[in-house]
Order: structure tokens, then C-alpha cells, then sequence
């Protein structure tokens, strides 16, 4: 019995004739491209998924408590990169 179960995905022929051009090129095979096509498409998705779930997270931080960084403050801050005057990031406030 396979660990691996296996999931089929029906294609349209032009693009699995495309896979398999693609597959030649390649040097590699049909499932080889989707399964790394597939995976990289969940990968995405996640990191979508936690970077919006962070960004609710800080706003809600921030309803509760007001704390925050002036824009200014930031630009300040950012022009100092790089140079001999760089300065630590400003500390938040609220």
C-alpha cells in the first residue's frame, strides 16, 4: 500500500500538451512540474494567509492601544541607513 496517495487533476489537452513541452525542455517530468507548481502555489498562499492574519493582528493592537510610529519618524530613520549616522529604529508610541 502506497503511503503517498495519489490526486488526479484533469487537464484541458492544450495545457497538458504544454506541460509535457515544458517537461521536455526542461528535463523533467509532467508530475515533477505540477507537483512543484502545486507547491509553490501553497507555499504562496500561507505566506498570503499569515501576512494578512499579522496585519489584522496589528491593527487590532493598535485599536487597543494606540501605539505607533510616526511616518516622519520612519522616514528619518530610514534615510540614516547606510551611512555613518545610522540610528536604532524610533520606539513606538501611543
Amino acid at each position: 500500500m502506497s503511503t503517498n496517495p495519489t490526486m488526479g487533476v484533469k487537464l484541458d489537452p492544450g495545457l497538458r500538451e504544454r506541460l509535457k513541452a515544458l517537461g521536455n525542455l526542461r528535463q523533467r517530468s509532467v508530475h515533477w512540474l505540477m507537483r512543484e507548481a502545486i507547491r509553490e502555489y501553497v507555499e504562496r498562499e500561507e505566506a498570503s494567509e499569515r501576512h494578512d492574519r499579522e496585519t489584522l493582528e496589528r491593527w487590532e493592537r493598535y485599536q487597543a492601544t494606540g501605539e505607533h510610529i510616526d511616518n516622519e519618524a520612519v522616514m528619518a530613520w530610514l534615510d540614516t541607513w547606510g551611512t555613518d549616522e545610522e540610528v536604532e529604529c524610533p520606539v513606538p508610541r501611543g
